[in-house]
Formats: C-alpha cells, sequence, structure tokens
C-alpha cells in the first residue's frame, strides 16, 4: 500500500493507516471503507536552499466523497507534525480575533481583518437535512493571522455559509513547535460542527503564506529550506464523525507523509 499525503493547516487533509491510494495525473486518491479523498498540495517553489530558510507558499487541494454516493462525514479535527526544515514566524504580522470572525460574512470579515490575512481559497460544503436532496454551498476562504502568545501560533480560516441560515464557518488552527527527531512542528485544527451536523466539507482550495514588510525587513509567514530532498509529515490523528443521521460514528485515520523538494546551492 502507498502511504503519501501532504497535508496542509490546518487545516485538512488526512492520510489512513492501511489506507489504499491510486495516483492520478494530478491528485492522490485515498480510500477508506466508504469514504474516498482525493488531495494535491506541495509547495512554491519546489527548489529550495539546503541551508537556509526561503520563503515559500504552501498549496493544498482536497475533495471527499463516498463510494455508493451518501453524504460523506464530517471531517472534524486532525493533528499533524511536521518537518523540521520548514518554519512559520508571525513577528509583525497584523493580528485577528476568532470574536471578530463570527456572524461576519467574508466582505465583513476582510473588512475587520483584512490586514491580518494570510491566505486565500476556495470550499465547497454539503448539507444533508433527511429525506431532502444535499444542497452545495460554494463559497470564498480566507486564512487569518490570529498571533503567537506561549509559543502557539493561531491561524483562523474563515468561511460563510448562507443555507439552512447565514453563518460563519471558523476553523482553528494552533501550530507548536516540537522536538522529534524529523519533525519541528505540531499543528492541531479542530473544525466547527455546520448546519447542526448536517454539514461536510467536500472540497477546498488552499494557498497559504504571505510576504509583508516588519520594521524595515521583508519577512514570510512560511520558510522552509531543502538540506535532502525531502518533506516529512505524520498525520497523528484525522477525525470523521457522522452526524448527519442514524448512528452516530467515528473514525480515526493517521499515517505518514513524504514529499519530494529540490535541493540547491
Amino acid at each position: 500500500m502507498r502511504k503519501n499525503l501532504l497535508v496542509v493547516l490546518a487545516l485538512s487533509a488526512v492520510l489512513a493507516l492501511g489506507v489504499a491510494a491510486v495516483a492520478t495525473a494530478k491528485f492522490e486518491t485515498f480510500r477508506s471503507g466508504n469514504l474516498i479523498m482525493k488531495v494535491d498540495a506541495g509547495v512554491k517553489p519546489k527548489a529550495l536552499p539546503k541551508k537556509n530558510r526561503a520563503p515559500i507558499r504552501l498549496y493544498v487541494k482536497a475533495q471527499s466523497s463516498t463510494s455508493n454516493g451518501t453524504h460523506p462525514p464530517a471531517f472534524r479535527e486532525t493533528t499533524i507534525d511536521f518537518d523540521k526544515n520548514g518554519a512559520i514566524n508571525t513577528r509583525g504580522l497584523p493580528t485577528c480575533r476568532g470574536g471578530q470572525l463570527e456572524a461576519r460574512d467574508t466582505k465583513a470579515a476582510k473588512r475587520v481583518c483584512g490586514n491580518a490575512s494570510a491566505g486565500s481559497g476556495k470550499s465547497k460544503i454539503e448539507i444533508a437535512f433527511p429525506e431532502q436532496r444535499p444542497i452545495t454551498i460554494n463559497s470564498p476562504i480566507t486564512v487569518f493571522n490570529g498571533g503567537t502568545r506561549g509559543g502557539k501560533t493561531t491561524l483562523y480560516i474563515h468561511t460563510f455559509i448562507t443555507v439552512p441560515v447565514p453563518a460563519a464557518v471558523v476553523t482553528v488552527v494552533t501550530v507548536k513547535k516540537v522536538r522529534k527527531g524529523r519533525y519541528g512542528l505540531r499543528a492541531v485544527a479542530k473544525i466547527p460542527v455546520v448546519a447542526g451536523g448536517s454539514g461536510s466539507v467536500i472540497g477546498f482550495e488552499i494557498n497559504f503564506g504571505r510576504k509583508y514588510t516588519y520594521k524595515g525587513k521583508k519577512r514570510s509567514l512560511l520558510t522552509a529550506k531543502c538540506p535532502d530532498g525531502r518533506f516529512n509529515a505524520d498525520v497523528k490523528s484525522a477525525i470523521f464523525i457522522n452526524e448527519a443521521g442514524g448512528p452516530r460514528t467515528k473514525t480515526t485515520l493517521k499515517g505518514p507523509v513524504r514529499r519530494s523538494c529540490a535541493p540547491k546551492g
């Protein structure tokens, strides 16, 4: 079995232990029981210095579905350890509080916290109420910097839905340093209940990272180096919960991640 998957922040991608993966031209496809997850992810640029970290952007695309066409379970939480050759630094970047994003649509969120933006993208959410046809909602995603305190960096991934009632969906991602062999960062993402449990994220694209200037110096939110031609990550847990009718089931997936990079210099 093949176990390759790069997951972003918090994001939102998973690798199942013992799950078969079939590579396609653009996506990798992962299956666990009835659940299907297609993921494409990586960093730009791919060629990076061997010794000194350089600015990067992280992109993640994912799609989820079921083999029989039923409503997929909701992705609710993930914990991921990332390669020590990558780093996040929010010093000098404006911050936003989670409370400023609640009950605000995308335009209002940007108006209040636009100077703290750290990434953007789009999401697709499916809402399935009992005995009704599923409703698909397409919404923009904005990532905001919540700042670093007590050794933890907080990021907010904001999107907005209009069905069944207008509501902001704010995923909280916390990142902290760890010392665990190859790994140097641990990210925990918690996705809120959507539409009372009837909503599931079935697709998203995020381009994450930002360059900015602080005290006259150019900085980058994300940096990385490539000393040995690879990036490692370990999905400690990825939790999916069926909350849309029938028995409430919980599935925890986990597994390693490997991706290549191009050393230079």
